[in-house]
């Protein structure tokens, strides 16, 4: 009987479909002369990372471990010019000088392990697994040193973990924020009932451990969810919020409102962006997706009025107490959506000079971009945490009447893949 011939690996017999190898993207012809690459170039595979984490190929939070920090940077510079670059020119990202323990956010998820044991870590990308982690390398020190001294006492007084099959246990998450510029010092817990263990003592015992936490709050989150904050919360000590110092100016972080979490590039972010909107004092200056008011507040000393609009109430709120506190005059908040909101300044004759605009990583959606080329301004100043998002808006904005003049890239969130740019549009 004669049989069919078994290919060797590698060799192909007549009538087999030949696969080619999969060649890494190119990049443009100025990025190969200055030594850029792609992260999956065999190029850059002689430059490893020798002091990556440990739990990098558990976590799967931070893709780009594996490569030096320097090529890490040469990597985000390469995606921010394949996304923007044929619309504008790209200048060099601008890195961290030591970039590690940079987030002032950390987040834990709590859980039991098989032997019983309460671990806490970070969801397994993709998944509800926790992957348990004792230090991480981008994560603030103090913030990590909490949330395990919090693991510890668990059992001391009686608190369990919450189970998500199950929906029985306490503890859900743990949730820290720390000012860098103040030292304060936010405690959430995540509990999936408002029933605590030992409430007063526990929260007597966290503080001899920690004097440096100002403030603790309770959240309840008892939903079938993968949003980490519930709508309720009770203070056990302190004022309920922390407050931060960036560019100068001070600001209130409760434990639902949005704060950028490396407020050392955050500085350099804003002041970059600012700087390519060259405003000059004499300018009506409308920061959609105003959050709770930073960049805005910000802006307010080199415009003559700000107008903030944010579809969040609590970030509303937030931001009229961040502007009372730095007695700026000339900004007002809107709770409203800023699409609908730059569309009825239009039907009114109602003019502004410059949009600053920071949308989520989903980017604008054509309504809202319409309703900016609808009011004209003269600039538009697009900061992006999503580069691709980015390419595609200003694909739409350079067809209604822009021109991308520049972009700075900054980078964030060393060893993630997120890449933040900022691009600035003058009408034409």
């Amino acid at each position: 009987m004669i049989q069919k011939k078994k290919p060797r690996r590698g060799q192909f017999l007549p009538g087999m479909p030949r696969t080619e190898k999969k060649q890494p993207e190119s990049l443009p012809e100025e990025l190969e002369k200055d030594g850029w690459v792609i992260a999956d170039d065999p190029k850059a595979e002689k430059e490893k990372n020798e002091d990556r984490c440990p739990y990098s190929k558990k976590c799967g939070g931070c893709q780009l471990q594996n490569l030096t920090y320097e090529r890490q940077l040469k990597h985000k510079q390469a995606v921010a010019v394949r996304h923007v670059g044929k619309y504008c020119r790209v200048a060099n990202i601008i890195g961290m000088e030591h970039p590690y323990h940079y987030r002032n956010k950390v987040q834990a998820a709590f859980g039991t392990a098989r032997n019983g044991q309460i671990i806490s870590g970070v969801y397994q990308s993709s998944t509800h697994r926790i992957v348990p982690v004792q230090n991480c390398m981008t994560e603030d020190k103090i913030a990590s040193g909490i949330i395990a001294d919090i693991r510890k006492m668990m059992p001391q007084f009686r608190m369990t973990a919450y189970n998500e099959n199950t929906h029985k246990g306490f503890l859900r998450h743990v949730l820290v924020k720390r000012g860098f510029a103040t030292g304060e010092v936010m405690v959430v817990l995540v509990a999936g009932t408002p029933v605590m263990p030992g409430k007063t003592d526990f929260v007597r015992a966290l503080l001899e451990k920690h004097p440096e936490i100002t403030t603790i709050v309770l959240n309840i989150n008892n939903a079938f969810t993968s949003m980490v904050l519930g709508e309720k919360e009770t203070v056990l000590h302190g004022p309920g919020y922390i407050e931060d110092v960036l560019c100068g100016k001070r600001f209130r972080i409760s434990a639902r409102s949005f704060y950028q979490i490396n407020p050392l590039q955050t500085e350099i972010l804003y002041t970059r962006a600012l700087e390519m909107a060259e405003l000059t004092g004499k300018e009506s200056v409308i920061d959609a997706y105003c959050g709770i008011g930073t960049i805005g507040i910000i802006a307010a000393d080199k415009a003559r009025e700000v107008i903030g609009v944010e579809v969040n109430a609590d970030a509303v709120r937030d931001a009229k107490v961040n502007a009372k506190a730095n007695n700026v005059q000339n900004i007002k908040f809107f709770n409203a959506d800023a699409g609908e909101f730059m569309r009825d300044m239009a039907a009114n004759n109602i003019s502004v000079d410059v949009v600053l605009m920071d949308p989520p990583r989903a980017g604008s959606d054509i309504p809202f971009l319409s309703s900016v080329c609808t009011l004209k301004p003269e600039k538009i100043v697009y900061i992006s945490c999503n580069p691709e998002t980015q390419g595609r808006d200003l694909n739409y904005l350079c067809k209604h009447g822009y021109k991308a003049v520049k972009a700075q890239p900054v980078d964030m969130f060393p060893h993630t893949n997120h890449v933040e740019n900022i691009v600035m549009l003058s009408r034409k």
